[in-house]
C-alpha cells in the first residue's frame, strides 16, 4: 500500500461526481420543510440558499483550483488559518458528510419499502450502503464510472417526474391555505433542509487531486455542476408543490412517488419512479463515499488523524478510510433519525463554508501572487456568500437549538482529541505537517 491518489479523471466524471453527491436532495428531504413554513416561504429559502450556493461555487471554485488537494477545506484552511484551522475544517466536512450518508441510506431504505413493503427500511438501508463501501474499494476509475452512470439516470428520472407533472400543477396548491405559516422562523426552520437541495457539491474538490488537469478540470466540472443543480432544484420543488398537497409531501419519505401516486394513482408510473428514485439516491451515496473517504484520507496523511487512515491499496483506493468512516456511518443509519440527521448535516456544512470563505479572503491578502488559474469577482462575489453563510448559521440555531447543542458538544470532543492525539502521538500536528510532502 501506498499513499498516492491515482489522476484519472475528466471533467464529465467530476460534473458527475458533483451532481451525483447532490442529486439525492431532489429525491427526498427538502419535503421536510413543509412542517415549518408554506410553500411560498419555502420557496423564499429555496431563493436565498440558491443564491448562496452559486456564489459560494464560484468562490470556492478558485480555492480548489490554486491549491488541488484531496484535503479541500482541510488543506485551504490550514493554509489560511493554521493547522488548527485546518482540522476545525475538516471536522466539519466529515460531519457534513458522515451525517448526509445515514440520511441517504435511509431514505433508500424508504423508496425500498414503497417498492417492497416487506423489507424492513433500515436493513434495506444498511445493504445499500455496505454495497457502495464495496465499490468504493475498487477504485476511483472504476467508482467514478458507476457514479457517472447512476447520476445520468437519475437526471433522467428527475425529467420524466417534471414532464409527468408539470401538466397537473395547480398554482393553489403553492398559493393556497396560510402562505405566512410560521413566519420568518418557518423561513428559517425551512434553510436546512433548502440547503439538502445543494448539500455537498463542494465535494467535488476533495476529487481534485485525481483530476487529469485539475486547473483546468474543476472549473468545468464546478460551474456546470452547480448551473444543472439550480435547475433540477427548481423545477422538482415547482412540480411537487404544485401538484400535491403540502401536509402529503412533508410527510412522505418518498415525496416524488407520493405526489405521482396522487395524479395518476398507485401503479406502473409511481412505481417506476421509486425505482428510478434509487438511482439518485444511490448516486449522493457514491458520491459522498467518495468525499468523505478522501477527507479521512488527507486528513490522515495531514497527521490530523491515525496514519493508516491514509493507506491506499493497489487500485488507489485508500480503503482503510472508506471502512472505517462508514463504519461510524451505518451507525447512525440505525438511528431512523432522518430529518434529525439532516441538521446535523447541515450545521457542519455550515461550518465548512464560512472557515471556506474566511480563508479565501486571507489567502487573497497574505498571497496575492498564488496562482490561480480561476478568478472569483472578488470581494463581492464571495462576500455575498460569507453573509448568507452567517445568517444559515443564526437559522439552524434559532430553529434547532437542542439538536445544535449536541453538535456543538461533539465539536468541543473534537478540538479535545485534536491536542490530545499530538501529545499521544510524540510530536505536534503542526510537527508533522512540516514534514509532510503532499
Amino acid at each position: 500500500m501506498n499513499n498516492e491518489l491515482k489522476k484519472t479523471l475528466k471533467p464529465i466524471q467530476l460534473w458527475g461526481i458533483i451532481v451525483g453527491m447532490v442529486i439525492s436532495g431532489m429525491y427526498c428531504g427538502w419535503n421536510y420543510a413543509l412542517d415549518f413554513t408554506s410553500p411560498v416561504g419555502f420557496i423564499v429559502a429555496i431563493l436565498i440558499v440558491t443564491v448562496f450556493y452559486t456564489t459560494f461555487m464560484f468562490s470556492y471554485a478558485e480555492l480548489s483550483t490554486a491549491i488541488p488537494h484531496a484535503g479541500g477545506p482541510s488543506e485551504y484552511a490550514s493554509r489560511a488559518l493554521g493547522k488548527f484551522g485546518g482540522f476545525f475544517a475538516g471536522f466539519s466536512c466529515l460531519v457534513e458528510f458522515l451525517f448526509a450518508t445515514p440520511a441517504i441510506a435511509l431514505s433508500i431504505g424508504a423508496y425500498i419499502n414503497f417498492l417492497i413493503p416487506g423489507v424492513p427500511a433500515v436493513i434495506a438501508a444498511i445493504i445499500a450502503y455496505a454495497i457502495f463501501v464495496i465499490i468504493n474499494c475498487l477504485g476511483i476509475e472504476a467508482a467514478a464510472k458507476v457514479e457517472l452512470t447512476v447520476t445520468v439516470i437519475a437526471i433522467a428520472g428527475l425529467i420524466l417526474f417534471v414532464g409527468a407533472g408539470a401538466p397537473h400543477i395547480e398554482m393553489s396548491n403553492i398559493l393556497g391555505g396560510d402562505i405566512f405559516k410560521g413566519g420568518f422562523s418557518g423561513i428559517f426552520g425551512a434553510i436546512p433542509f433548502a440547503i439538502w437541495f445543494y448539500l455537498a457539491v463542494e465535494g467535488g474538490a476533495m476529487s481534485a487531486e485525481e483530476c487529469e488537469n485539475p486547473k483546468r478540470d474543476i472549473p468545468k466540472g464546478f460551474i456546470l455542476g452547480i448551473a444543472t443543480l439550480v435547475v433540477l432544484a427548481l423545477a422538482t420543488f415547482f412540480v411537487t408543490a404544485g401538484t400535491t398537497d403540502a401536509g402529503t409531501i412533508s410527510s412522505s419519505d418518498s415525496p416524488l412517488p407520493t405526489a405521482l401516486e396522487g395524479i395518476y394513482g398507485a401503479g406502473l408510473l409511481s412505481n417506476a419512479m421509486s425505482f428510478i428514485g434509487l438511482f439518485g439516491l444511490i448516486a449522493s451515496l457514491h458520491g459522498i463515499i467518495i468525499g468523505y473517504s478522501r477527507q479521512g484520507f488527507a486528513m490522515s496523511r495531514a497527521g490530523y488523524l491515525p496514519k493508516f487512515l491514509s493507506k491506499t491499496n493497489s487500485k488507489g483506493a485508500p480503503v482503510h478510510s472508506i471502512v472505517i468512516m462508514s463504519l461510524i456511518g451505518m451507525i447512525f443509519v440505525l438511528t431512523g433519525q432522518t430529518a434529525v440527521i439532516i441538521v446535523i448535516s447541515s450545521f457542519g456544512a455550515v461550518a465548512l463554508y464560512i472557515i471556506s470563505m474566511i480563508s479565501l479572503f486571507i489567502l487573497r491578502s497574505r498571497e496575492p501572487e498564488l496562482n490561480r488559474p480561476f478568478k472569483v469577482a472578488y470581494p463581492i462575489v464571495p462576500a455575498v456568500a460569507i453573509i448568507i453563510a452567517f445568517v444559515f448559521l443564526v437559522a439552524l440555531i434559532i430553529s434547532n437549538f437542542s439538536t445544535v447543542l449536541w453538535v456543538v458538544g461533539a465539536y468541543a470532543l473534537a478540538i479535545i482529541y485534536y491536542f490530545i492525539y499530538s501529545k499521544v502521538s510524540g510530536t505536534s500536528v503542526e510537527e508533522q505537517l512540516d514534514g509532510e510532502t503532499i
